[in-house]
């Protein structure tokens, strides 16, 4: 008796309908409070990858307390302003908008967005968010990109909600002090924090069943006479072919989560320039405050890349991270340079 052929199946089920994004900006469907008035998430563009010199800091490791080089991503994040404050009532259907209050003054490049709300509006915003102050579940903050504060070379600024975390009052007190303010990525996040990166990957257009889903390449040999990039059979085919089939189809620009990404550093490219000679490829200069994240991210250059803090949080506490040397400067006499 012969032994009965096994195969593993091509492509994982996780990842279902293999579409294209909606949109290019990465939406954020749920948010990790932690229990004190502050923005929940933080945005960023990404930059690039390097490498980077560190002392190993997990006592689980057996290169505990020696140099060992990793890799980073690179993410330029100038200060979010914050637009409105929207407040939401929980319903038996979800949460519903209850109110929302503009800022003052907004910013001009705003107009390329939409239509921008007249000041007057505001005074009566605030009258009808007392009038409901009593029946709010969840605060989030309306916050635009600033990517002429970057070197990213666009105009046209992301727009996006955060949520604020702590108690509803907590957290409608807070937003209402930082409504048309600047909000720093060191006001959220801190050095050695862990976060989840969110973002949409690189698109890679129409792609065949090799690529998309490794499937093996049938031998080419002269029986093959319809093509050997190909699955062998799409299987039964009543009732219907199995929406697990691999076939061909859009590979990338798919939104992606990954979960546990270590801060490694936050700098600043006038107190600690990180630019090498030249220019990043495919980006340009950082021209503002940036976050060094430990490993990599999905996107291309240029990608907008939200963090939050992580849903599936680490145990251990680690002390901040001890950086040696980074990749795109030039090594110190005697040392390396952090």
């Amino acid at each position: 008796m012969m032994a009965k052929h096994h195969n593993p199946r091509r492509g994982s089920m996780g990842y279902y309908p293999r579409k294209r994004a909606r949109s290019i900006v990465a939406r954020v469907r749920t948010w990790v409070d932690v229990g004190k008035p502050q923005l929940l998430g933080f945005a960023g563009y990404k930059v690039g990858t390097l490498h980077v010199v560190k002392v190993e800091d997990n006592p689980n490791s057996p290169f505990y307390g020696q140099e060992v080089v990793k890799v980073a991503t690179v993410v330029e994040t100038p200060p979010l302003r914050v637009l409105a404050v929207r407040a939401y009532e929980r319903t038996p259907y979800g949460l519903r908008s209850l109110v929302e209050v503009w800022a003052k003054e907004l910013p001009k490049d705003l107009e390329r967005v939409f239509t921008v709300p007249k000041r007057e509006v505001h005074e009566e915003q605030m009258r009808r968010l007392e009038e409901v102050r009593s029946r709010i579940a969840e605060v989030r903050v309306i916050v635009a990109m600033q990517p002429r504060r970057a070197g990213i070379h666009k105009k046209k600024p992301e727009v996006f909600e955060v949520k604020v975390g702590g108690s509803p009052e907590e957290a409608l007190n807070y937003a209402l002090s930082i409504l048309g303010k600047e909000v720093e990525v060191r006001d959220v996040f801190s050095e050695g924090q862990y976060v989840d990166v969110i973002s949409i990957t690189k698109g890679k257009g129409f792609q065949g069943v090799i690529k998309r889903f490794g499937v093996k390449e049938m031998p080419r040999w002269h029986k093959h006479r319809k093509g050997s990039r190909r699955i062998g059979s799409v299987g039964p085919q009543k009732p219907a072919i199995m929406f697990t089939t691999p076939f061909p189809g859009q590979l990338g620009f798919h939104q992606r989560t990954e979960y546990n990404k270590r801060i490694l550093k936050i700098g600043d490219v006038s107190e600690d320039d990180i630019n090498p000679a030249g220019g990043w490829p495919h980006y340009g200069l950082v021209r503002s405050t940036y976050v060094l994240l430990e490993g990599t991210v999905p996107g291309p250059p240029k990608r907008l890349v939200k963090m939050r803090f992580p849903v599936r949080p680490r145990r251990e506490v680690r002390e901040e991270p001890k950086i040696v040397y980074i990749s795109t400067k030039p090594i110190a006499e005697g040392g390396g340079s952090g």
